[in-house]
């Protein structure tokens, strides 16, 4: 069973595998087309990876406008002061050296037009969806638009323009529907089409000139670089050596897209067929391949497709075998997913290094005032090192799903991030996430790994700092503190480590699921599954845990995520059709929807979210005292009536907050009317509650995330699971249960049967 189960493991990480090493430096800008710059004021950092083994070296990529010293220390025995830290590594101080950002999508295509292809006439054909129509923006365009391009663009008031060898101007463009454009040159006139209508015309005069650039499409050239990006969606471009007539513009205008373009006259045709990858290709003879900047986004449709006629519930919709729904891109002015930077630090990390979180910590003076910035990484465990029996799991994706604002303004010392980032340091940085869209409006389905995110740093908060709350990194320190304090062994990975190899659970006594663990790809999922069925343990310290699906790109550099139902914090105006991920073309958004719920594997489900300050985090009332893990080896001391999970007299620390998971038996009663389509999941047999996580507001969702209250304030649900497929699971249904391990010796006491019930002792 063993070598089957590892067999398994082995298989699912051959499936998340990835192309090439995290910890290889990033393209440089110069590895890209000449591209409008961003400078960035203050300080901004990134490393190579989210994790490096211990014996191996780390680069990071630092932009600052200031001087300042780097060094790299290991978070210490106090979450709250960064002089208990150790500092392993000072680098030399350096002086300010900015590192400008490229952000914008678009395709470039070098082989561009020339007069002697084009002799006598000229049509540019698309589709175009805007995201935005306040500002200029190119389509098809071959140099600048502004002075000597040509192509099909939009005006800075969103009106259609087509450049031949005079400007045609046409309506403005709404946001949010398909249009069909069309613009040509026959050597008399210049014209401009709209939805099959010929809607602008002005006289040709002289011959098109064809300037010294490459075709782009998206984005339109300005002092020879890449600017003027569209924000929105392309589909179907086609370029022809003819003008079409008014018959051919309404039959292609008709075909909604879905035909490739055909005839001796072609000069390029781009379906945008591809779906996935940065690679775009011309149907025609003249093979004017493109390439992707800056990613875009796949797996949209066209414009004969409804995405908001997908069946939620009941049908399995396979996007690959319906028929209308075409192909599109989604590009953006703010798209970037790798700065692209030189390597400015690197540090070898010593192969006895103990595994765990660790920063590059940045200080430097901003304005008159002390600055620290931390660039989170995770040392794994050396392969000379033998296995300590816990293993650790970062809830990295969260992190990054949460990195809303990754050039943000500098902060000092334990500074609130909210759910859409902080101030910004430039109003043209990027600043999505999987709860906050692009700058025009377009749904966020994608982030980087080769950016900043200092919504990872050690002191940042979710809460007023008299609460001290938080649900990214911070909140995972306080159980590795205590496990450390309390002589545990441990070693610590990222999500993205369990992804590319779920293999590695085995020979771990415990795997110790820890903080936010809210954002899960199908391959680590499937790892944990496995693990347990060999007989492995999990001791889960984390609420809204496995509840949206994620996945990586070949080269584990973008993690992709498909959000609905803004109700639920999924992206505004995505329609559920375009839920499909380019990564691996099967469905996103909620895990239980993509018929990978968590209660399978660890026995709960998220239930909901609420308020973060005092005494709006709950706490735990005993349902089982009684029960062996309340008893052996040590008594938990716990009175008629009284709770636990929380500081001296109820304060904070609160175990309960600010999401939580409860057994599928609460979720049915809560659930009171069921969607079209959808069914209720029978719960496992072997569970126990060992106590109710109680908070005075009473919010929750049902099963199918509508509100409701809970009767008597139940939210969360602690749990004991021998799972029937194989596997022991502590769950204790909150993210902040680790937290409350810091002050409360009754929640100590608990943690430590449960370990010795699961095998581990202390070092």
């Amino acid at each position: 069973m063993q070598q089957t189960g590892a067999g398994v493991l082995a298989t699912l990480a051959a499936r998340g595998q990835v192309v090439g090493s995290l910890n290889q430096p990033s393209d440089q800008a110069g590895l890209i087309p000449s591209h409008r710059e961003i400078p960035l004021p203050g300080f901004h950092a990134y490393a190579a990876g989210q994790s490096v083994v211990a014996g191996q070296s780390l680069d990071f990529f630092v932009s600052s406008s200031v001087p300042y010293d780097f060094s790299i220390v290991k978070p210490g025995a106090s979450a709250d002061d960064p002089e208990t830290d150790e500092v392993v590594h000072r680098f030399a101080s350096l002086p300010a050296a900015q590192q400008p950002i490229h952000p914008g999508s678009y395709i470039h295509i070098a082989k561009a037009l020339t007069r002697e292809q084009v002799p006598a006439a000229l049509a540019m054909e698309c589709w175009v969806r805007l995201f935005k129509n306040d500002a200029q923006q190119g389509m098809i365009t071959q140099g600048d638009i502004e002075t000597s391009g040509i192509g099909l663009s939009l005006s800075a008031t969103g009106e259609i323009v087509f450049q031949g060898t005079a400007p045609v101007i046409g309506p403005k463009l709404q946001k949010h529907r398909w249009y069909h454009l069309v613009g040509q040159w026959d050597g008399s006139e210049n014209t401009l089409w709209v939805d099959g209508q010929r809607v602008a015309a002005t006289a040709a005069t002289g011959a098109l000139a064809f300037p010294p650039s490459p075709l782009r499409l998206g984005a339109s050239e300005r002092q020879g670089r890449a600017d003027v990006f569209l924000d929105g969606d392309l589909a179907m471009p086609v370029l022809y050596a003819k003008a079409l007539s008014a018959g051919d513009i309404q039959r292609r205008c008709a075909e909604k897209g879905m035909q490739v373009a055909a005839g001796k006259d072609l000069l390029a045709c781009w379906p945008l067929n591809e779906e996935v990858g940065d690679a775009v290709a011309d149907v025609t003879a003249h093979k004017r391949q493109g390439r992707i900047i800056n990613h875009g986004t796949w797996m949209i449709g066209g414009p004969g497709f409804d995405g908001t006629k997908v069946p939620r519930y009941g049908v399995e919709y396979d996007p690959g075998k319906d028929v209308s729904r075409g192909h599109g891109l989604r590009l953006a002015s703010d798209d970037l997913y790798d700065c692209r930077w030189k390597s400015t630090h690197s540090f070898a990390v010593p192969e006895n290094a103990e595994s765990g979180i660790y920063c590059a910590r940045a200080r430097f003076e901003l304005n008159g005032k002390a600055m620290l910035y931390h660039v989170t990484f995770i040392v794994r465990r050396a392969a000379s090192k033998a296995k300590a029996p816990i293993l650790v799991l970062c809830s990295s994706n969260t992190w990054l799903s949460y990195s809303s604002t990754p050039f943000a303004v500098n902060q000092r010392w334990n500074h609130s991030w909210g759910t859409y980032g902080c101030e910004n340091s430039h109003p043209l940085a990027p600043a999505y996430s999987n709860y906050r869209g692009h700058h025009a409006g377009q749904p966020c389905f994608q982030q980087g790994l080769r950016m900043p995110w200092p919504a990872a740093g050690p002191d940042v908060l979710y809460s007023s700092k008299a609460t001290g709350y938080s649900h990214l990194m911070r909140a995972e320190r306080f159980a590795q503190i205590w496990l450390k304090q309390n002589g545990y062994d441990f070693d610590v990975i990222t999500d993205l480590d369990l992804h590319r190899d779920p293999g590695q659970l085995i020979g771990y006594r415990v795997l110790m699921i820890n903080g936010h663990s809210e954002y899960w790809s199908r391959e680590a999922y499937q790892g944990v599954d496995e693990y347990l069925k060999q007989g492995g343990n999990a001791v889960v310290f984390s609420g809204n845990t496995m509840f949206w699906r994620v996945s990586f790109n070949p080269e584990g550099t973008v993690m992709e995520c498909r959000k609905f139902d803004e109700r639920i914090g999924g992206q505004e105006g995505a329609p559920i059709g375009e839920i499909f991920h380019s990564d691996d073309r099967l469905r996103g958004s909620l895990m239980r929807e993509c018929g990978l719920p968590a209660w399978q594997v660890l026995g709960l489900e998220c239930d909901g979210w609420g308020g973060i300050e005092g005494k709006e985090l709950g706490v735990y009332h005993p349902e089982t005292p009684d029960h062996f893990l309340f008893k052996q080896p040590e008594a938990v001391a716990l009175a008629q009536g009284e709770t636990f999970g929380h500081g001296p007299g109820g304060a904070v620390p609160r175990a309960v907050g600010h999401e939580w998971d409860v057994r599928l038996g609460r979720l049915k009663a809560l659930t009171k009317k069921l969607p079209s389509g959808a069914t209720l999941p029978d719960e496992p047999a072997g569970i126990v509650t060992l106590a109710r996580g109680v908070r005075e507001q009473k919010d929750a969702l049902d099963y199918f995330t509508n509100p409701v209250k809970s009767p008597d304030g139940t939210v969360a649900e602690m749990i004991y699971w021998e799972r029937p497929q194989g596997g022991r699971v502590f769950h204790a249904g909150a993210i902040a249960a680790g937290w409350v391990l810091s002050v409360d010796p009754k929640m100590q006491a608990l943690v430590r049967n449960v370990l010795h019930h699961f095998g581990v002792t202390k070092k």
